[in-house]
């Protein structure tokens, strides 16, 4: 089987796909042939780029392959193969992930693949036949093999870490609308962002926006549906707005309230290194490859806060705790509770009380929590590969 792979470097998750891919073999011992297509990721042009489809519409008559396949969606791509009438599998890596609400989606060349079942049981009840769920993956071949020297040892030891953006270092919407809102939109909203901060495995905050609430927003915003997609703007105020909000005061919050009591190293892109409360050690970014894996590895304690957008998916992060071997400390996650027993492979918070009496627990038990790591290292090792993955895929396709 050829598969017309689009290389994009952006995408972390990129190496461990390529390299699994390269890697398999099926029970007849026949390899994959990979047909590796630069494709370097531009916002502005992933919907429409007239230079990209002539020459991607040529790649695929020179190549001629069983599919094509990306991380995320993207409409340009799956235009160009409906048009050459060659299928496109894609594998959603990011939430929110605007383009799945492309007109293009619907394309019948198109198999996309959602990590978050949340996402997917929303396209499903919408009629959209396009799409199938897949969790992500990691590769604990490429963990495995990562050793920390005496002196990384020390240098990325730690009680509990935290690895993940404050959202900060980005654009915030919100602090540049709220000064535009009227008081009642700014109460409005400021008590549905405090009510979602109580509450895990349940976002309401898009239910919430009503259509009064959603034209202030509008009118401070500026910011629009793109006219050749079906997303609402009560989506997009809410995945890109609001629950990037929610996260920003979590995310501070938590590491705030966990410094009081226990030294934390938190690994951020903050650049300026402006967030460092009490206990709270910034370390600034850690390299994907090279150093996220050592962090993880040398961590009693690894706390994953998850992105608000993501409802009920297992963030790549995740895996790639569990993959390294590593102690899970989350929020409550459905499809990491499916996937993975709670209290045998990983430990969830129900409440920021919740949160710190089991950090005092397990920081203390280490024989449970080694064990806790070690059968959730095996999971993944034997069913959350991106080799298991590969395999799962191409059942999909072929079952098309």
């Amino acid at each position: 089987m050829k598969i017309l792979y689009l290389d994009i470097k952006d995408f972390f998750a990129n190496r461990d796909m390529l390299e699994a891919l390269e890697h398999y073999t099926n029970e007849s011992g026949s390899h994959l042939e990979i047909v590796k297509y630069p494709y370097e990721y531009n916002e502005s042009k992933v919907r429409n780029d007239a230079e990209f489809e002539e020459t991607f519409q040529k790649a695929l008559r020179n190549s001629v392959p069983d599919f094509v396949f990306s991380f995320n969606f993207l409409p340009v791509v799956s235009k160009v193969c409906k048009q050459e009438d060659v299928k496109y599998v894609s594998w959603i890596y990011d939430n929110p992930e605007i383009f799945l609400y492309s007109y293009q989606v619907i394309n019948p060349c198109n198999i996309v693949l959602m990590f978050d079942s949340k996402e997917y049981e929303k396209f499903v009840n919408g009629g959209i036949k396009t799409v199938h769920y897949l969790p992500l993956a990691a590769s604990t071949r490429r963990l495995d093999a990562i050793t920390s020297t005496a002196s990384e040892k020390e240098k990325f030891a730690a009680d509990i870490s935290f690895v993940g953006s404050l959202y900060t270092e980005r654009k915030q919407y919100y602090e540049e609308i709220f000064p535009k809102l009227d008081d009642y939109t700014k109460g409005y909203l400021e008590g549905i962002i405090k009510s979602q901060l109580q509450i895990d495995g349940v976002n309401f905050i898009e239910e919430c926006l009503t259509p009064e609430i959603t034209s202030k927003i509008q009118e401070a915003s500026n910011i629009y549906p793109y006219p050749d997609s079906a997303e609402t703007l009560e989506y997009l105020y809410a995945n890109f707005i609001i629950n990037r909000q929610v996260t920003i005061i979590e995310r501070k919050e938590i590491l705030t309230e966990i410094g009081k009591k226990h030294p934390l190293k938190l690994y951020t892109y903050n650049q300026n290194n402006t967030f460092s409360p009490e206990g709270v050690i910034n370390m600034g970014p850690a390299d994907y490859f090279e150093d996220m894996p050592k962090v993880f590895k040398e961590s009693k304690i690894n706390l994953n806060i998850t992105l608000r957008s993501i409802q009920q998916g297992i963030p790549l992060r995740v895996f790639d705790i569990l993959g390294s071997g590593g102690f899970l400390l989350s929020n409550y996650q459905a499809d990491l509770a499916y996937h993975f027993v709670p209290g045998e492979d990983f430990i969830y918070y129900e409440s920021r009380k919740d949160m710190l009496n089991k950090i005092d627990y397990y920081l203390k038990h280490d024989d449970e929590r080694i064990a806790i790591a070690t059968n959730a290292h095996k999971k993944v090792q034997e069913s959350h590969t991106f080799d298991v993955r590969i395999k799962e895929i191409l059942d999909i396709v072929n079952s098309i």
